[in-house]
C-alpha cells in the first residue's frame, strides 16, 4: 500500500499499490511518504490485516468539500464485517442524500480501508466498483467476516468459562 501523511502524521492519503488513480492523485498532495513518516499507519494495517484491530486510531485529514467529508465520516461509522447499501448510507446522512452521491464519494475515497467503502454494496447485494478491485474488496469483506465470528466465538468461550 501507499500511504502520504501531512507534516502533523495525520494520514492524507491511503491506496493500494496498483490502484489506476493513485499516480495522478498523489501528484496533488505534499506530503511525505518516507517509510519512517508513515510507521504508525503501517503497524495499524498489519493490526487490522491479522485481525487484532477492529477500528483505526489515526489521526486523519483527507482532502474534499464538506459534503465528502460528511460521506467519509458516516462511512467510518460502518462496523467491521458490517455491510451496507448506498441507499441506507444516504439515508444516515444529515441531510440525507442520494445513493448515487454515495457512489461517488465513495469512488472518490482517499483512504482505503481506513474509510472502509469497501463495506458498501449495491441495493440487490451485489459487489460493485471498488477501486482497488472487486476481488480486493470480496477479500477483505471476508477477512472481517472471518475474524468477526472468530471474535464472537471467544467471547461465548469466554463468558462459558466464567460461569
Amino acid at each position: 500500500m501507499s500511504a502520504i501523511v501531512d507534516s502533523t502524521g495525520a494520514l492524507v492519503r491511503l491506496d493500494f499499490e496498483d490502484d489506476s488513480y493513485r499516480e495522478d492523485a498523489n501528484r496533488l498532495i505534499s506530503g511525505d511518504a518516507s517509510p519512517e513518516a508513515v510507521t504508525h499507519v503501517a503497524l495499524q494495517l498489519t493490526e487490522y490485516f491479522d485481525g487484532r484491530r477492529r477500528r483505526f486510531d489515526l489521526e486523519l485529514a483527507p482532502q474534499g468539500s464538506p459534503f465528502l467529508q460528511r460521506a467519509w465520516r458516516s462511512l467510518r461509522e460502518t462496523y467491521y464485517g458490517s455491510v451496507l447499501s448506498y441507499g441506507e448510507l444516504a439515508r444516515r446522512m444529515e441531510p440525507p442524500t442520494s445513493a448515487r452521491a454515495i457512489g461517488r464519494a465513495n469512488a472518490l475515497n482517499p483512504l482505503s480501508i481506513i474509510v472502509p467503502c469497501h463495506r458498501v454494496l449495491a441495493v440487490n447485494g451485489q459487489m460493485t466498483g471498488y477501486s482497488g478491485g472487486l476481488r480486493r474488496k470480496r477479500a477483505l469483506l471476508a477477512l472481517e467476516h472471518a475474524h468477526r465470528t472468530e471474535l464472537k466465538v471467544q467471547s461465548a468461550h469466554t463468558n462459558n468459562d466464567a460461569d
